[in-house]
């Protein structure tokens, strides 16, 4: 081929390339996915030798009309009676990640003595919102209705999660707290507002209209709102505006313990949060690092437990949530 014709047929390659990206967020979400599942691989892989061996695990459906829902449940020989049932939303930027991606650090925490389930959800684009926040609400029903069956005590519910997991764990304890706020999301609470002892949140996103701008962020958040909304426009897409948990948060919100790195470009959305709840409920406590904290701890710190912020971040959510009392 002449080089004309090369160079021609090189800009149709470009144009079919740059045309994909523009109408549809698929492209980009195999890239995050990509990206985001390496890492997940790699933090999940350091923390087996943290995993205690006692530890056992039973998987479970929780809902019959949904493909992807699953749960772990996991225990060890030492997990008193009466302790908080931990049920924890996996990350991954609404758009990839599973359960198995923090399977190591549920069974750490089930091996310093609580009930660990551990919650699959549909990842977008193949469920927008608020279907995760749905299938998780449909998992505390589930788990509360058979608790008898599976030997669980699950009358104090923390919900925890990290990454766009947290967001989903604080929105549904929000709903389920708050019915004028489940109407506009559109998701009922399936669980008494009782149940629900506490929130247990790392480095989440909690209001994503305060999110955007340039810069590989920019395009992260772009394209990962534009797959959960389901629209490009995510802003004009109807009800995602809901989304945010720092402007609907209650005095009845649950008591809630937050953290993120210093180095996390999220870090500022659970200080919102914290912030948002200290004046609402004054039931939150935080783990956060002063600026010049080194080596500076990125997105998802805590699951690094070969370091000391990440070992004092376990110990800190062990404590909080031992001395979680039971909500009247």
């Amino acid at each position: 081929m002449k080089p004309r014709r090369w160079a021609v047929a090189l800009l149709g390659v470009a144009g079919l390339v740059v045309a994909a990206f523009l109408l549809s967020p698929w492209p980009s979400i195999l890239i995050i996915r990509a990206v985001f599942d390496r890492g997940a691989a790699s933090a999940s892989q350091k923390l087996e030798k943290h995993v205690p061996q006692d530890v056992t695990v039973r998987t479970f459906r929780y809902a019959p009309n949904y493909k992807h829902a699953l749960l772990d449940i996991y225990r060890s020989a030492n997990t008193p009676q009466g302790s908080p049932l931990i049920v924890w939303v996996h990350g991954g930027g609404f758009v990839s990640g599973a359960r198995g991606n923090v399977a190591n650090y549920a069974k750490v925490l089930a091996g310093r003595g609580f009930t660990v389930a551990n919650v699959d959800y549909t990842i977008a684009p193949d469920a927008i919102y608020p279907t995760p926040i749905r299938q998780v609400s449909k998992a505390l029903a589930f788990l509360q209705a058979n608790q008898a069956r599976l030997g669980i005590d699950a009358r104090r519910i923390v919900l925890a999660g990290d990454s766009a997991g947290a967001q989903i764990a604080a929105q549904t304890a929000a709903i389920t707290v708050d019915p004028a706020y489940a109407s506009r999301v559109g998701v009922r609470g399936e669980v008494f507002p009782a149940a629900i002892a506490g929130v247990l949140l790392y480095c989440g996103v909690y209001d994503v209209t305060e999110l955007g701008g340039g810069g590989v962020l920019g395009w992260f958040v772009g394209s990962t709102t534009w797959a959960y909304s389901g629209k490009r426009n995510w802003r004009d897409a109807k009800g995602f505006d809901t989304i945010s948990v720092v402007g609907n948060v209650t005095g009845a919100f649950p008591p809630a313990f937050i953290s993120a790195g210093n180095a996390d470009p999220l870090g500022p959305q659970s200080v919102a949060l914290a912030k948002a709840l200290k004046a609402r409920t004054g039931k939150v406590e935080t783990l956060f690092f002063p600026p010049d904290y080194a080596p500076p701890l990125g997105h998802e710190y805590q699951f690094d437990l070969d370091i000391p912020a990440g070992r004092l971040a376990l110990e800190r959510s062990v404590g909080w949530l031992k001395a979680l009392p039971a909500r009247p």
